[in-house]
């Protein structure tokens, strides 16, 4: 049974579907047989707790006040063979932080739309996207990130630019990716930009979105 911890803390503007997260994680986990703990304790992540773990799954906002200690071991923790999964808001987190932003592919520049959008699923055959198709409508809040280079990562799906104004946009290439995986050391890191609303964690189809992300972390695809 895989050890999984998901850190939900706020430094900065707190995500109201939190709650709604923590209650997917432990119904997925009751489902799957995964053994879920979630906490908001900075202090719970450490050398000897992560050691323990299979996954560790962030949903932060804000610079995290770890100290240098518990910054090397997470990254350490992915790159020498575990599995790290963000969710939405793990990509606005760690700005003070580079291994972190490096480890995860990017970070948050802004969330230019926050409406009915178009996914385009470019891997329709991994484990976290193919329940979705080819294409499918989402309302979500769309965040573009910086630092990012889809020739670094293996992009999972992206925003439907014909369903958008681009005019609202901050990135010249126009490349808005909502999910991504790689390779971090020996270990995988995955990545979903959805979840904002706190309705979608109680989405079918969304909690198979989840699961999949889970599930290629940890080797089971």
């Amino acid at each position: 049974m895989p050890n999984i911890l998901v850190l939900r803390h706020s430094a900065g503007y707190e995500h109201s579907y939190l709650p709604d997260c923590e209650v997917a994680f432990k119904q997925l986990g009751a489902t799957h047989d995964w053994n879920v703990a979630t906490t908001h304790h900075l202090d719970k992540v450490t050398p000897e707790s992560l050691a323990k773990l299979d996954l560790l799954v962030f949903a932060t906002t804000g610079n995290l006040d770890f100290s240098a200690e518990q910054k090397a071991a997470v990254i350490d923790f992915v790159h020498s063979g575990k599995a790290f999964f963000g969710v939405h808001n793990a990509t606005d987190t760690g700005y003070d932080w580079p291994e972190y932003g490096a480890m995860l592919g990017g970070w948050f520049n802004g969330h230019p739309w926050h409406q009915q959008v178009g996914i385009i699923v470019e891997d329709t055959g991994h484990p976290a996207t193919r329940m979705l198709g080819a294409r499918f409508e989402v309302t979500d809040e769309i965040y573009t990130f910086k630092n990012w280079d889809r020739q670094k990562t293996h992009v999972l799906m992206r925003i439907d630019n014909d369903s958008v104004d681009l005019a609202k946009g901050n990135r010249d290439d126009q490349d808005y990716a909502m999910g991504w995986c790689h390779n971090f050391g020996s270990g995988r890191v995955i990545y979903t930009g959805l979840g904002h609303p706190d309705a979608l964690w109680h989405e079918d189809w969304f909690r198979q979105h989840i699961t999949g992300c889970v599930n290629w972390a940890l080797g089971k695809d």
